[in-house]
């Protein structure tokens, strides 16, 4: 579904990413594992089009996206939760959540593999007594639940993870991981970055990264069973 090849980036002279290549099957779980200031937000942000210097080719569904504007590839199914999230703060959660449909999406209600306001409180029931309340006065793990459910509501079919899991409760984090495994099982496919290993128990494939390099990749033994 997302094939990287040869990947890299530049900030200025620095190179931030070296020769990286990948590949993320549809509805599987890849993880980018590896310590602060190891490339995975960067790696991120040049698959979103977020990078202005960056050479390689990047495949989604059969499609070069090289040369396509951050909007063109949100067109096309891929949805990026930066780490801060980028809420709207004054607005509710409902605000925030019906301002990431597409405009045709909004004319194709009827459509059978359109994502609606109900299937996001389906999958995060807490929102629901929320609607009503300004993403400002949201816990942080609230906040990244609105997060991933605005992103969905773009119709996402790949979704773009920047440490979703950090600096929250324990108990959300739960809900959280829960609604990964469910989107996963629906089809949906996640590329994660995240510093600890939370959910590695989740995930088909980690990759590891450091200094800009991807020293290793680990399968998860599920994806070896007959």
């Amino acid at each position: 579904m997302l094939e990287v090849r040869h990947l890299s980036a530049h900030y200025g002279q620095a190179q931030a990413l070296f020769d990286i290549s990948f590949q993320v099957a549809k509805g599987s779980m890849v993880l980018i594992q590896g310590l602060n200031g190891a490339g995975k937000s960067t790696l991120l942000k040049s698959l979103m089009g977020l990078m202005p210097q960056v050479q390689g080719e990047i495949f989604w569904q059969g499609e070069n996206l090289m040369g396509k504007a951050p909007h063109q590839r949100s067109h096309l199914g891929l949805g990026y939760v930066p780490e801060d999230r980028r809420l709207f703060s004054a607005l509710t959660v409902r605000q925030n959540l019906e301002i990431a449909v597409p405009h045709t999406g909004r004319h194709l209600a009827s459509n059978p593999a359109h994502l609606g306001l109900g299937d996001v409180l389906n999958l995060f029931p807490s929102l629901e007594g929320m609607l009503d309340r300004p993403a400002a006065q949201m816990s942080g793990g609230e906040q990244q639940m609105l997060a991933l459910g605005r992103t969905l509501m773009t119709q996402a079919r790949m979704l773009l993870l920047d440490e979703p899991c950090e600096g929250i409760s324990p108990l959300l984090v739960q809900s959280i991981a829960a609604a990964l495994a469910r989107l996963k099982q629906d089809g949906l496919s996640l590329l994660i970055a995240e510093q600890n290993q939370t959910l590695t128990p989740l995930a088909d494939q980690v990759l590891n990264l450091a200094g800009g390099v991807l020293s290793s990749q680990v399968v998860s033994p599920r994806l070896t069973r007959p």
